[in-house]
């Protein structure tokens, strides 16, 4: 039997970080499920959908959670700058 043909063996060079849903993503961001689904439908978050129909079944991967996190970070427009020092 090959390695591509038996499932539990992984192929080097292909990426197996699990998906995770709502609730997982939610717990890593610190964020309700129902507000990750909102920003993954607006396209704000990396997802993935499944599905054609109205009720899609959306994953997420942690990973490109955090690089988009980290990389959107420094160019946000609600990042509160940091407090200036008063002179005295």
């Amino acid at each position: 039997m090959k390695a591509s043909e038996n499932p539990d063996k992984p192929m080097p060079g292909i990426n197996l970080e699990p998906f995770v849903d709502a609730i997982e993503a939610g717990r890593f961001l610190g964020l309700r499920p129902r507000r990750v689904l909102e920003l993954a439908r607006r396209g704000a978050l990396p997802a993935y959908p499944l599905g054609d129909g109205a009720r899609r079944v959306w994953r997420f991967r942690l990973s490109e959670l955090a690089s988009a996190l980290g990389s959107r970070a420094l160019h946000s427009a609600r990042q509160s700058p940091a407090p200036l020092e008063e002179k005295t």
